[in-house]
């Protein structure tokens, strides 16, 4: 009877069980109950006799009360659910399944895990400012306990001498800017072309769309940071990407080529330099070519869409090839890398001239070789 009562109804009761739905059940079940639910409550409970047959018009009429019960169901709970407390295990962030008529079970449970994804960053920076506030507080409580303890010529050299620290390391902060500005604008003449294609946004989730995001970030650093940087491009973003890549603090001052068009049309005169690297190829790269230009695709795709990525090179009729992965890490791993270590993977091999010691500098250890 109560199976029949509560599972009746999967839009409504079947959504995913999180504890602060249990805050707002018994408002939810008392309207189900009250209306259309309780006569078949009074029907199942009498009898085992099965529900009497309706006519045309009588079912047009239930199954419009329907729609409407379960609006004005799915808004009481949206209503509770987002004036309800934090539950114990911290899984009410203001949820709201919006109405959840035209979202189905997985959209909701993906829709719930932004909510809560944002809420969980949301506390992790408030930590972090935190956790900095407290540091600088014990850091100026502990200078002004070390000038408590000394005399007036003594203090005045300590403020001297952490002025001039200060002085010296801004002076070096300046200077290390200055020469990554000249490497880079020097890779813009000189350096290995690397292009990464961001026209998979359609194919993402946002959540993988700020994933990417960082990824060229690290790109970015980690390029910067380099003796002999290569040059950077980002191809074929849309509004959605270049959105979440100008929320970057300094991406509008970064030194690298942004063009919105595709690959194809940035380098229509250089085509048969083009070479897609994607792990479905074939054509193994046991070395890089400081005359070609390397494209990553990019994509974070955690439902792994297999061959997206050499599908568009082969309809593009551009050529492919593939970093030696399966020499390097374990057959075990994923053998799906992370653009920002791709990245890392080729600067250290232009550094270096060795795959063994790229590998080793760019991918985690639990996913190498043990050679």
């Amino acid at each position: 009877m109560w199976r029949r009562l509560f599972f009746s109804r999967p839009q409504i009761l079947t959504t995913p069980s999180f504890s602060n739905l249990r805050n707002v059940s018994s408002t939810v079940n008392h309207f189900l109950v009250s209306r259309h639910a309780a006569a078949r409550f009074t029907l199942s409970f009498s009898s085992n006799s099965p529900l009497p047959k309706l006519g045309a018009e009588e079912t047009n009429h239930t199954a419009a009360a329907k729609v409407i019960e379960k609006n004005e169901a799915m808004q009481m709970m949206n209503s509770a659910l987002e004036t309800s407390s934090d539950d114990d295990d911290g899984s009410a962030v203001g949820f709201s399944y919006n109405h959840g008529l035209n979202m189905s079970k997985v959209e909701q449970k993906k829709l719930f895990k932004q909510r809560q994804y944002e809420a969980r960053k949301a506390e992790i920076i408030s930590a972090d400012k935190e956790r900095r506030r407290s540091e600088g507080d014990r850091k100026r409580k502990a200078w002004d306990e070390k000038l408590a303890g000394v005399d007036e010529e003594e203090r005045a050299k300590l403020i001297e001498a952490r002025r001039a620290l200060r002085i010296k390391t801004i002076e070096k902060m300046n200077a290390d800017k200055a020469q990554k500005i000249e490497r880079l604008e020097k890779a813009r003449v000189h350096g290995q072309n690397i292009v990464i294609d961001l026209e998979f946004s359609s194919l993402m989730s946002p959540m993988d769309i700020r994933s990417l995001t960082r990824q060229i970030m690290f790109c970015y650093a980690a390029n910067g940071r380099c003796s002999a940087p290569s040059h950077l491009w980002l191809t074929g973003y849309g509004s959605e990407m270049e959105a979440q890549l100008l929320k970057i603090p300094g991406y509008e001052n970064w030194i690298i080529e942004k063009d919105s068009r595709s690959y194809i049309e940035a380098f229509e005169d250089r085509r048969d330099d083009l070479i897609y690297l994607t792990p479905d190829s074939e054509n193994v790269l046991y070395d890089i070519d400081p005359r070609k230009l390397y494209i990553l695709g990019g994509l974070v795709d955690r439902t792994r869409q297999k061959g997206v990525t050499m599908k568009k090179a082969r309809n593009q009729r551009i050529q492919t090839g593939k970093l030696p992965i399966r020499e390097y890490l374990k057959e075990s791993s994923c053998q799906i890398l992370a653009i920002n270590q791709v990245v890392e993977l080729l600067l250290k091999f232009m550094e270096t001239r060795d795959w063994k010691t790229s590998f080793v500098h760019a991918v985690p250890q639990r996913k190498q070789c043990q050679r």
